[in-house]
């Protein structure tokens, strides 16, 4: 598929160093400065003009933003475990909570104040899971309002795949954690296939240890508006996160990703790729990428892509890489952007080997999924993924 770069840029953008800073409100110039805490007063609510927040339609959040969603149901978790994986539900005062990372914004901060219990799922030391472990979110229903907690530890040298699997209607927001020991290597799935009422805000917390390895995928096909924010942060050297993503946006749906890679620490390795496609009026899909290498990060190998294909009028695409980079003593970095719509001169030479023009479309599309889908190494989550991209596709005649 040809493309039309939007924003390309394989040279970092290196950006000053932010002035004042220490509460939530405050215009962070670089995301070395940025606020956290678990505190929910020490972010000021957010009008939509903030940086953080200027992409996000502000009235579908149902007062997630503010403090007036109370809480009026629960989210229904299952769990489908590999023998091998360990499964509890713990209250607030369990002190692995937390260890990941802290909240960003408001609504994460707020999230993590209002839950009562979390799902804590351990693969145990030197343990290689024999399955898949799937946990499914069931949200709380249309018109409620739930917050919860999930934590997913790979113990040292511990080795297994997780799927979280987010269904069902409501409002729902939430902090996700994943604390991956030294030399394990854990792939994760989150996939957001809500109702078409749901709202979902979730920031996701990766912390990887010594040579660990983690693959982070995120899917985001259904619900009103979704919002998922993912942090990886590196707790020794040796690290390595590839963090992908697929989107695909309906009509009238806002699917917002933002990234935060921080690199702190010597010798670690990120690749980031998301791709998306959107179809419909008001289709809007948003991805901010963000990494930040920090002056004592040393040796670090660094990349993200975003790709974007619009396939309908009155769809639109945001799509903004930032890297920050505060040392020169680097082995790679870069970024780079792009969106566009079909490529006419690609549909008629399908077309002119005696393909029909909607087969066509069909393969211009699903080529561009395929890279993301081959990296999905879980069979089950990877033909889910391919049938619903063949549902949305239909839906729209393409």
């Amino acid at each position: 598929m040809a493309v039309a770069d939007n924003n390309v840029a394989e040279a970092a953008e290196v950006r000053a160093p932010a002035g004042a800073g220490g509460n939530g409100s405050s215009p962070a110039v670089s995301r070395a400065e940025r606020f956290t805490g678990y505190d929910v007063e020490a972010f000021e609510v957010p009008g939509g003009r903030e940086e953080n927040w200027r992409f996000t339609p502000m009235k579908r959040l149902r007062g997630l933003h503010d403090g007036s969603a109370v809480a009026t149901g629960e989210v229904k978790v299952d769990a489908d475990v590999a023998p091998e994986v360990r499964v509890e539900t713990v209250g607030r005062e369990d002190a692995r909570l937390g260890q990941a990372g802290k909240p960003s914004d408001r609504i994460a901060a707020q999230a993590y104040s209002s839950f009562t219990s979390a799902t804590v799922v351990t693969v145990p030391k030197e343990t290689r899971a024999s399955k898949p472990s799937v946990i499914r979110l069931t949200g709380p229903g249309e018109g409620n309002v739930a917050y919860g907690h999930v934590q997913v530890r790979a113990e040292a040298f511990a080795e297994a795949a997780v799927v979280l699997d987010h269904v069902g209607s409501g409002t729902y927001a939430d902090n996700v954690e994943f604390v991956i020991g030294e030399g394990a290597k854990l792939t994760v799935v989150s996939v957001q296939d809500w109702a078409d009422d749901a709202v979902h805000v979730s920031e996701q917390h990766l912390k990887l240890g010594k040579d660990a390895t983690l693959k982070h995928i995120v899917v985001t096909l259904g619900g009103d508006l979704v919002r998922v924010s993912p942090t990886a942060t590196f707790a020794d050297k040796g690290g390595d996160v590839e963090m992908l993503g697929l989107y695909f946006a309906d009509a009238g749906q806002h699917q917002e990703h933002r990234l935060f890679v921080d690199h702190a620490v010597p010798h670690c390795k990120s690749n980031v790729m998301y791709k998306g496609a959107l179809q419909g009026d008001g289709a809007h899909a948003v991805w901010i990428g963000d990494v930040l290498i920090r002056a004592a990060a040393e040796a670090t190998d660094t990349y993200e892509l975003n790709r974007n294909l619009v396939l309908t009028e009155g769809a639109r695409a945001d799509s903004v890489p930032n890297l920050e980079i505060e040392t020169g003593e680097i082995l790679g970095a870069g970024h780079a952007s792009a969106t566009g719509r079909f490529d006419d001169e690609q549909l008629f030479y399908l077309q002119s080997r005696g393909i029909e023009e909607e087969s066509a479309r069909r393969l211009v599309v699903r080529g561009f999924f395929h890279e993301i889908l081959m990296k999905i190494d879980i069979p089950e989550v990877r033909e889910r993924l391919q049938a619903a991209i063949e549902t949305e596709l239909e839906a729209v005649g393409a």
